[in-house]
């Protein structure tokens, strides 16, 4: 049997070379609890004639990634071999990578398609000695086996559908994109987001130096009119973005109602549903960097306009298609007389802008005076009970999870931007509050900052600091470094000044904008990890505490940079008429006193000297893909599960939240027994008596922490967030009265954002089966045999009887299929006995379903006799249970 090596030549295979290699990549990992052999033998069963090498070194980083709930060493294998592979197909020399994407051809065309910019060609040429040395590649190795999985499918670039970048590479790239000719700085970025500090946007880390440097994540449009011409305007504008991975939030407050009179044709208005389900095939159609990412749109409407009855049913599931937009977003831009009216339980009127405009362009007591003229010149078209539409909204909610809730009023009057005019809506995330008009599109650039980098060990130099601390354990002896974090965020200042006078604007309209306003975005992520690494529950005072501290440092640091920049090069252009050009700034607006960590007053001397030269800076975005990429938990969100499945293209496993893990592998009460019971509980922690109390506090998750709680901390640090946050609700079994009151809780606290996406679990818990439950209490022995590991395997065990929750499993007439690869498929067809561990998952309703939404009611350990087997199908079979394994095509 022979494989085929990286450079095409055909080898014999050597078996113990693929040992010899995992044992290599194993240098400093537990001997005891992660055994590079046991992954070889299995890697080695699979090996088939003519397989590649990098193919088997998948295999190998997939194998032991499944084994990552054994012991948290094999993620850390799993992902040096994925690396590893990486190193070997790729060049080491940074500048002969760009080369090679510079003159990249299209193969098709065979047209010359460069993948970097001419000016950051010349630019790393001309500095390439410098930039190759400075490239650490074992920083590479830092990255865990999903990360750097995540990098490798949408971020790193391609050549002719092949990687042909290291993850430092991009960095590099990244920071070279940013900063052109200054290249200490370009430098200086490089190590700090190699060393894991921060990270920039994911735009920012596709595009950076490459011909079309979109660097930007969000761009927040109105309508241009309520016309033909100004609705396709905005659509065209819109499909732009898209195409260049921008997400999108527009306003539609200002398109007629359904029924509203049109001059130009002497007809009647369809209304806005009608023209969102035009928004909603174009966000499926131009998607975010072609195919990066989906196309993504949020609409934002204001309660009084007089189709927002439809506008709630467009998410829902039920319904007339034709009146239904599903793949768009939507938001309310709630004014607080919507709020008043709910409470006193008044009357709610509804217009149509175009018969009583201005609504959407004012706010405060001059809003609530034109609408109550317009309610005495008697233009509502509608007229409800304030409760009637507020509880469509709740009902879309609890069935969606939105519309969002955003708060018109606070938005505006806790804006840095409320001189240019009224603010009309939010970004697709809910955390940019930015001014739009017809002529300005805006925009934000964001970059988030890895708060867990920030625990250090006492007494240990930074220098010589690990890059990754993880678990509760030892943390009496760590603390935060609050003077790291103020560094850190005065480069990301700096940086995202920078993005806006390199980025490229798929509009003029945007272009404007951000050169008139220079709005920034910095974020967070891992505030979590952060808790648990310092051995703080998520709901105690300690941590509100730090919560506050943190975004305190961040909030004061960037103000304290942009002035710096502003004495340089000058205010933003509209920084005149500006809160802080008066010398108010957030906390103020807030009536918060800042703590005395830092010297507020010199920094307000500063402001008033030079100006800033950011309109906004501060912006906790949701982090979905940066995190995973760091490996942190995203933004300022507790856990939602300490379990969850992973799917890679060899199938689902269990993934364990890393620091639980390590924490109960320190402790010595890690077992196969504990994992279950963890599944079984659907990913908590409280109802396990081996857990140690001190361990479940730590190890809370949202279901299990006050969503007032989180509301409190959200507005603890929103005193520090000049623009507004992405705050998510989890609730279980949400109703009426439970959101009611969070909804008017975080309204009266004055959130900016009161709800982004409300997250809810099913009212019913399942039944609990009683099938071999002591599958789950006892600890199951290990099994010594290799072959016995190789052949245990979880599946789904299907219901045969009706769906109904008190009608028990029949394993007399079950059957399961597997899907397998070939060589898993010869390995297992060559068996007189296998023994397999079938795990059987319910949902709510007592219908079998997939690990991922599931509960583990139970596990079978049978031992199956082999009773057929061709090219095609091996079968097994146990009395009435009958098991396929089917080879895929």
């Amino acid at each position: 049997m022979y494989v085929v090596k990286r450079d095409g030549r055909q080898e014999t295979v050597h078996f113990d070379k693929i040992t010899a290699r995992l044992k290599k990549l194993s240098y400093g990992l537990s001997i005891e609890h992660c055994d590079p052999v046991l992954v070889s033998q299995k890697v080695c069963a699979g090996v088939y004639k003519g397989v590649t090498t990098s193919l088997l070194d998948e295999l190998a980083a997939e194998t032991a990634a499944a084994m990552t709930a054994n012991h948290p060493d094999y993620a850390s294998l799993a992902a040096r071999i994925v690396v590893s592979n990486l190193h070997k197909n790729t060049k080491k020399s940074f500048s002969e990578t760009i080369k090679i994407m510079y003159f990249h051809v299209n193969e098709r065309s065979g047209l010359k398609a460069p993948l970097i910019a001419d000016d950051v060609y010349e630019i790393i040429m001309n500095n390439a000695a410098r930039l190759d040395s400075e490239i650490i590649y074992d920083r590479d190795f830092d990255y865990d086996y999903f990360g750097f999985k995540t990098l490798e499918r949408s971020y790193l670039l391609k050549v002719q559908g092949k990687v042909i970048e290291r993850p430092q590479h991009m960095l590099m790239r990244v920071s070279v994109g940013i900063h052109k000719e200054d290249i200490e700085s370009a430098i200086k970025t490089y190590h700090m987001m190699s060393q894991r500090w921060f990270t920039h946007a994911s735009p920012t880390l596709f595009n950076s130096g490459t011909p079309r440097p979109q660097l930007s994540s969000c761009f927040l449009l109105c309508m241009k009119d309520d016309s033909i011409e100004g609705i396709y305007d905005t659509l065209k504008e819109c499909a732009v973005i898209s195409k260049s991975a921008g997400g999108i939030g527009v306003s539609v407050h200002n398109i007629r109602a359904t029924g509203s009179y049109i001059r130009g044709t002497n007809g009647t208005s369809n209304g806005i549903v009608p023209m969102l389900r035009v928004f909603n095939d174009t966000a499926r159609y131009v998607d975010q960097g072609g195919g990066k990412r989906k196309g993504a749109f949020a609409v934002y409407l204001e309660p009084w306009h007089a189709d927002i009855f439809e506008f709630l049913d467009l998410r829902k599931n039920h319904g007339k298609e034709e009146h239904r937009a599903r793949d768009l977003f939507y938001a309310l831009w709630v004014p607080d007389l919507f709020m008043e009216r709910v409470q006193s339980n008044g009357q709610w009127s509804m217009f149509c802008p175009n018969e009583a405009p201005g609504l959407a362009d004012c706010w405060g007591e001059e809003f609530e005076k034109l609408y109550t003229e317009y309610e005495k010149e008697g233009k509502a078209k509608k007229v409800v009970p304030a409760q009637n539409l507020w509880f469509e909204i709740l009902k879309s909610q609890i069935e969606t999870g939105t519309p969002y809730m955003l708060f018109k009023d606070t938005c505006n009057g806790k804006s840095n931007q409320q001189n240019l005019g009224t603010i009309k809506s939010s970004n697709l995330c809910t955390e940019i509050i930015e001014y739009t008009s017809p002529t300005e599109t805006a925009v934000c650039n964001l970059a988030s900052i890895a708060l867990p980098r920030f625990v250090r060990e006492k007494g240990v130099p930074i220098e010589s600091h690990p890059s990754k601390v993880v678990g509760s354990r030892g943390s009496k002896n760590r603390y935060f470094d609050f003077d790291k974090l103020a560094e850190i965020t005065a480069i990301v200042t700096s940086n995202l000044n920078k993005i806006i006078d390199v980025n490229y604007y798929p509009v003029e309209t945007a272009r404007r904008s951000n050169l008139r306003h220079r709005p920034i975005g910095i974020g967070v992520q891992g505030l979590a990890d952060t808790f648990i690494l310092l051995g703080m529950a998520f709901d105690s005072p300690e941590a509100q505490q730090l919560n506050k501290d943190i975004f305190e440092t961040i909030y004061y640091h960037a103000l304290k940079t942009s002035s710096e920049l502003a004495a340089k090069e000058g205010p933003y252009e509209t920084y005149d008429g500006s809160p802080v050009s008066k010398g108010v700034l957030q906390p103020d607006m807030w009536d918060v006193t800042p703590s005395d960590r830092w010297d507020w007053k010199a920094v307000r001397e500063m402001v008033l000297k030079n100006g800033v030269r950011n309109s906004l800076l501060v912006a906790p975005m949701p982090t979905a893909s940066t995190s995973q990429i760091l490996g942190n938990n995203e933004c300022f969100e507790p856990y939602t599960s300490n379990i969850y499945s992973r799917r890679v293209l060899s199938g689902e496993f269990v993934v364990v939240n890393k620091h639980l893990l390590h924490d109960l592998t320190e402790m010595g009460l890690w077992s196969p027994a504990i994992k279950n019971n963890i599944i079984y509980e659907d990913g908590s922690v409280q109802n396990i008596a081996e857990i140690p109390d001190e361990l479940k506090v730590i190890y809370k998750t949202v279901w299990e922490i006050k969503q007032r709680t989180l509301v409190d901390m959200a507005v603890d640090r929103g005193c520090y967030i000049d623009q507004s946050q992405s705050l998510n609700i989890h609730m279980d079994q949400p109703n009426f009265g439970k959101l009611t009151s969070l909804h008017f809780y975080a309204w009266s606290k004055g959130l900016k954002t009161g709800m982004y996406y409300l997250r809810s679990r099913a009212a019913a818990d399942a039944i609990k089966f009683t099938v071999d439950t002591s599958a789950i209490k006892e600890k199951p022995k290990v099994e010594d045999n290799v072959d016995a590991n190789m052949a245990q395997m979880t599946t789904l065990l299907p219901l045969s009887t009706s769906s109904a929750a008190d009608s028990p499993p029949d394993f007399a007439t079950s059957s399961v299929g597997f899907h397998l690869d070939s060589a898993t498929f010869n390995c297992l067809s060559s068996r007189r006995h296998l023994t397999i561990r079938v795990s059987v998952y319910i949902d709510r309703m007592g219908r079998t379903c997939g690990v991922s939404i599931g509960k583990l009611i139970g596990c079978l350990h049978v031992t199956l006799d082999l009773i057929g087997a061709d090219s095609k199908l091996a079968v097994f079979k146990l009395g009435g249970i009958v098991v396929r394994f089917e080879l895929d095509p």
